[in-house]
C-alpha cells in the first residue's frame, strides 16, 4: 500500500506533534516533581534557618567589631582588623596546620581502615549481627569518656602503655599521633556504616561474571565496586574530613592544647570563653565555618557526578 506525498506529510506532522506533546509531559512532570521536592525539604530548610542563620550573622557582625565580655560597653565597629589580626598570627596559622595535619591523616586511616571493616560486616555469613555489634562499640561510647580512656592509658603511671620514664603527651608529636589514633579508634565504625550502606547497592550477579571472566577480588574491588560506591565514599569522606577538621574534645581532654597541639577549635575556644575575647573568637569561627563550607566545595567538585543526586545532564 503506498501512501501519496500529502498522506505522507499528514503523519510526519501528527508524530511530531506526539513527540512534543510528550517532551511537554515529560518537562511538566519533571517540573512537578522539582516541585514536590521543594516542599517536602522546606520544613527542614526552615528550621535549619530559624536555629542556625542568626548565630551565624551574629557571629560575623561580632567579628567585625572590637568586643570584651569584660567590657561590654566599649565595643567599636573596627571592619576586618579582626580578620588581619588572627590572619597574621602564628599561633592560628600553627593551630591550622596541626588540625590539617589531624584532618588529613586521621580522614585517610578512617577511609582505608573503615572500608576493610565494612567489607567484614559486609561479607560476614556466621555471627553476622555479633560481628557488627561489636565493631560500632567504639562509636557508641561518648567522646569525652573515650578520650579519658585514652588519657589514662598513655600517662606515666596510670597506663600500661606508659611505664616510669614514659610520658608520650607531653611531648609534640607522640601527642599528635595518639590523637589521630583515638580520632581514628572512635569513628572507625561511622565511616565502615556509611561504606557498608553503599557495599550492599552493589550487584552480586555483576561481581560473579566478572570472576567467571578471571578478575580476582583486588580486581573486582578497584574496577566494580569502588565506581559503585563513590557516592557512599564522598558522603563518608565528606562527613568526617568535615568533623575532624572541627575536632577539640579529644585535644581538650588528651593535652588541653600543651605543647603546640591545639586545633583551630582549640584557639578560638581559648579567646572566646577563657579569654572573653568576643571579637577575635568570632572571628575565628567565622574562619573555621569558611574553610569548612571551602572544604565541602572542594569534595563535592573534585568526585562531580558521584555526588548523590547529581545529573550531569542537567547543566546543558
Amino acid at each position: 500500500m503506498t501512501t501519496t506525498p500529502e498522506a505522507s506529510a499528514v503523519i510526519e506532522a501528527l508524530e511530531d506533534e506526539t513527540t512534543e506533546i510528550a517532551r511537554r509531559r515529560a518537562s511538566d512532570a519533571k517540573k512537578a516533581e522539582r516541585k514536590l521536592g521543594l516542599l517536602l525539604v522546606a520544613p527542614a530548610v526552615i528550621i535549619m534557618l530559624a536555629v542556625a542563620a542568626y548565630p551565624i550573622l551574629y557571629a560575623l557582625w561580632s567579628s567585625l567589631n572590637k568586643a570584651d565580655l569584660r567590657k561590654p560597653g566599649a565595643n567599636q565597629f573596627i571592619w576586618f582588623d579582626n580578620y588581619v589580626t588572627v590572619l597574621s598570627s602564628s599561633i592560628w596559622w600553627t593551630s591550622f596546620g596541626v588540625t590539617m595535619f589531624i584532618t588529613v591523616i586521621s580522614a585517610v586511616l578512617e577511609l582505608v581502615l573503615g572500608m576493610i571493616l565494612a567489607i567484614v560486616m559486609h561479607r560476614t555469613i556466621v555471627g553476622r549481627g555479633l560481628v557488627r555489634t561489636s565493631a560500632l562499640v567504639p562509636y557508641s561510647i561518648v567522646t569525652v569518656v573515650a578520650a579519658f580512656s585514652w588519657r589514662f592509658a598513655w600517662t606515666e603511671d596510670l597506663g600500661w602503655l606508659t611505664p616510669s620514664g614514659s610520658a608520650p603527651l607531653t611531648h609534640f608529636w607522640s601527642s599528635i599521633w595518639i590523637i589521630i589514633l583515638a580520632e581514628v579508634w572512635k569513628t572507625i565504625p561511622f565511616m565502615a556504616l556509611l561504606l557498608m550502606a553503599g557495599l550492599a547497592l552493589v550487584p552480586e550477579d555483576l561481581l560473579k561474571a566478572a570472576s567467571m571472566d578471571g578478575a580476582n577480588a583486588w580486581k573486582r574491588f578497584w574496577a566494580i565496586t569502588v565506581p559503585l560506591i563513590k557516592p557512599a565514599i564522598l558522603v563518608a569522606l565528606l562527613f568526617r574530613t568535615l568533623d575532624a577538621f572541627r575536632v577539640f574534645d579529644n585535644i581538650f581532654i588528651l593535652t588541653s592544647g600543651a605543647n603546640s597541639t591545639s586545633s583551630v577549635s582549640m584557639v578560638a575556644y581559648s579567646n572566646l570563653i577563657r579569654g572573653l575575647n568576643l571579637g577575635i573568637g568570632s572571628t575565628m569561627a567565622v574562619l573555621i565555618f569558611i574553610t569548612t563550607g571551602i572544604m565541602a566545595f572542594v569534595f563535592i567538585k573534585a568526585f562531580g557526578a558521584a555526588a548523590p543526586g547529581s545529573d550531569p545532564r542537567r547543566g546543558r
